[in-house]
């Protein structure tokens, strides 16, 4: 099934919508917001997943779907653990600095704890006071939602946990992310509100597209109308999300709407860095990733960062060519 989260009050409204994503239904009888859904699924999953057939069937009175309507679908959540799941991604950032790369980062996933108190709706603008310095950049991800999840579950358990899939902007501001690593105590300002697209799914609807952990379909990103990528997201993801949120609940459990990211999305060619879709690659899900590779390629990078202006949009689409989730649709603009 597919929900989504109207825009309306802090948490906003639960509404149930069909795979064409052109109508929905309020959900509100079961569960007021997506929260609450999650805090009771074993109760409400059932009664969701038979409105959602219902709306398919044409069987409930329904109401045109407008993704302009949405916030994300978690507004806010009390937990967001954002992973770094392609580790070809990690290592083209640590070249292009001549840094040598530990081997542990191969089997011990990257993970930092960022702010979900104020996630963007997704057609809400990337808001900055300023470009200079800020290295404004998106990052095409694909994340999961979980229910209540025990403090060492395994790898292989942990998948049961997976309540809901989506994909993110995780917005990132490139020039102040080295002073803030450099203190030793992770990022802050350097990971602004992040913006989710306008619908969650559940695994099952994506077929045999979400086997193993992982999502296996291209995740495409526009910038200012080019495409600028379409990697494989079940390409070179060298640890899944059962992984992922193994590693988050080590040492924790992690509680029902806890949402877990996978990092941006990066494909390899044939061994090495991708290429831009212009030069018959996939592309990439964030200009620093061309940057990196421009700087190992030719010394400096020739690609800016985000201008005020820039348009970036993220989406997905099944292999019908139907958008699975929305699309995030952001403008940088000016505070």
């Amino acid at each position: 099934m597919k929900l989504a989260t109207l825009k309306s009050g802090r948490d906003g409204q639960l509404v149930v919508v069909n795979n064409a994503l052109t109508k929905m239904t309020p959900a509100t009888d079961i569960a007021a917001t997506l929260q609450q859904a999650l805090d009771n699924w074993k109760d409400v999953e059932p009664k969701l997943a038979a409105l959602y057939q219902q709306l398919e069937n044409g069987e409930v009175e329904a109401q045109d779907f407008n993704e302009q309507d949405c916030h994300s679908p978690l507004p806010r959540a009390y937990q967001w653990a954002d992973g770094s799941a392609y580790v070809n991604h990690v290592e083209l950032v640590r070249k292009a600095r001549n840094a040598e790369m530990p081997a542990s980062f191969w089997t011990d996933p990257l993970m930092y704890q960022g702010g979900s108190d104020s996630f963007l709706a997704p057609r809400s603008p990337i808001v900055m006071p300023t470009t200079d310095g800020f290295g404004v950049d998106f990052e095409a991800e694909v994340a999961v939602i979980t229910d209540d999840v025990p403090m060492g579950v395994s790898a292989e358990d942990a998948l049961q946990y997976i309540r809901l899939v989506m994909i993110v902007n995780d917005v990132s501001l490139r020039g102040l992310i080295p002073n803030e690593l450099g203190k030793g105590f992770g990022f802050f300002q350097s990971k602004p509100s992040s913006a989710f697209a306008p619908v969650a799914v559940t695994p099952d609807q994506l077929g045999d597209a979400w086997q193993d952990g992982k999502l296996h379909l291209p995740l495409v990103s526009h910038l200012n109308g080019d495409m600028f990528g379409k990697p494989e997201a079940g390409v070179d993801m060298t640890f899944n999300f059962g992984q992922l949120i193994a590693h988050a609940a080590r040492t924790r459990p992690l509680c029902a709407g806890t949402i877990i990211g996978s990092g941006t999305v990066s494909n390899k060619l044939d061994g090495g860095p991708g290429k831009p879709v212009s030069e018959g690659g996939v592309g990439y899900s964030c200009l620093a990733e061309i940057r990196m590779i421009e700087t190992i390629n030719h010394g400096e990078p020739k690609t800016s960062f985000m201008q005020f202006g820039d348009n970036v949009k993220i989406e997905m689409f099944d292999k019908n060519g139907q958008s699975i989730f929305g699309r995030i649709d952001q403008d940088l603009v000016k505070q």
